[in-house]
This record gives structure tokens, sequence and C-alpha cells, in this order.
């Protein structure tokens, strides 16, 4: 598989999860990838790491400039960082709310404008966001991640209408709810655990989370020149959860 060969690509939250995985297939398609996160020690080659917080911005653009550096440029940008946030309105305190919109929806916005210049030089430029369900279906105990996700889900559109005339797509992929380092957190934090997951299983159609690999599939098609004519869209890859309304067994 050769589809992104000789293109240079940038993943934040790159060295877990959903960021490693996407980071992973990107370079097995001939890609050169740099993952940015907070930790790289066991970042597997050929991936290269850069340390950064993506709410400092000094940080972000150092990062950026020593990745588009060691490439000789950027095509792909995968604004996969983030922080997760349980709660209704009444739960969580203004600074976590703060902190919670600054990582994941500033922090895309402090990455993209640091790799624009980069971006416009190339001729298959993309950036991708990893979005949520949440953005698109309201969930119970979620109420500050569905704000932060629904703002990247309004960001993305906005940003492909900004930049579209200048050859670069937008777009971003909504997964439902997938078998992340954060979610085991989750389910390890639930009174039992057994029955916590059976029930976000239950959720979704397909009756099983997703998992990180398939939400790279989905982030790599995005990415992938052969998407030229695709942008401003937001892809579910969440087992039907949105879209589909099955009778109870």
């Amino acid at each position: 598989m050769t589809a992104f060969a000789g293109l240079r690509a940038l993943v934040t939250g790159g060295a877990s999860g959903i960021g490693l995985a996407t980071a992973t297939l990107l370079a097995s398609q001939g890609a050169s990838v740099a993952c940015l996160d907070l930790r790289i020690d066991d970042l597997p080659a050929p991936l290269v790491g850069f340390v950064a917080d993506v709410s400092d911005d000094a940080a972000v653009r150092a990062a950026v400039t020593g990745a588009a550096e060691r490439f000789g440029g950027l095509d792909i940008v995968v604004n996969n960082a983030g922080i997760g946030a349980i709660g209704t309105v009444a739960d969580n305190p203004d600074d976590e709310w703060h902190r919670v919109f600054d990582v994941n929806v500033v922090g895309m916005v402090r990455v993209t404008r640091a790799a624009l210049p980069y971006l416009r030089s190339s001729s298959h430029a993309a950036v991708v966001n990893t979005c949520s369900i949440a953005a698109t279906a309201g969930l119970p105990q979620r109420a500050l991640y569905s704000a932060v996700k629904g703002a990247v889900l309004s960001l993305t559109r906005a940003m492909a209408a900004d930049h579209v005339r200048e050859g670069i797509r937008v777009t971003c992929v909504n997964p439902g709810t997938a078998d992340t380092p954060w979610v085991r957190r989750l389910l390890d934090q639930a009174a039992d655990p057994g029955v916590e997951l059976a029930a976000l299983e239950a959720r979704q159609p397909t009756g099983r989370l997703v998992s990180a690999d398939e939400v790279a599939h989905a982030i790599a098609y995005l990415a992938s020149p052969n998407s030229a004519a695709t942008t401003g869209i937001d892809l579910a890859v969440d087992g039907g959860m949105q879209s589909l309304r099955l009778r109870p067994q």
C-alpha cells in the first residue's frame, strides 16, 4: 500500500489510541509521520516524535516547525489530541470548562495555524480533525465534552470554507465510543466496569465498541489524495449509533 508515498504527516496525540493507530497506518502506506504528544518514549519506528502540549502555542509552533524541517514540509495534519470530561452542566467547574476547550478546540487551532504555511505549499494538503458522536447526538453525563466536540464540528466546516481555495481540504471523523485508553480509564472508575462496558456496547447498533484501527482507516480515507473532492464533511464511525434506530431485542 503506497497511497501516501512521499507525503508528510503530523498526528497530534499520536503516541496512543486513535492517534497511534492513525500514525502507524499512514506510515505503513508510505507517509513520513511525526507524532506530537506529551510523552513519546515508547513511540515505535519509523514514527518520529515531538513533545508538545497543544495548549502551549510556543511548544506547538516549535514542534510543527521541527516536523516540517525534518521532512521538508507537511501535507497532512491530523488534529487528534484531546482530553475528556464527565458530568452534567452542574458538575464541571469553570476551570475545567476552560481547560477542555483550550485543549480540544483551541489546540486544533494552534496546530493548524502553525502548519498552514507548509500546507499552502503542498499539492495534497489535508487536515482531519477528530470529532465525536457527542457532537451530533445527546449523550448523558457528557455536557462539557459534547460542547467542545460540537465546536470542533463547526470549526471543521468553517476551516474548510476558509481554505478550500488554497487547496487545503478540512474534514472530521466522528467516532462512536471507541476502545481507547481513555475509555478504559473511564470503565475502571465505574462501580461495575463490566456492566458499564456492556451498556456502552449495547447503545451502538453493532453491539460493540469501535476500534482505534477502524477510526484510523476513516481518517486515512479523508486524508488521502484519492479523496481530493471531499472537504467540509464529518464522517461517522460509530457502529450506526447516529443514524440507526433498532427495535429492542
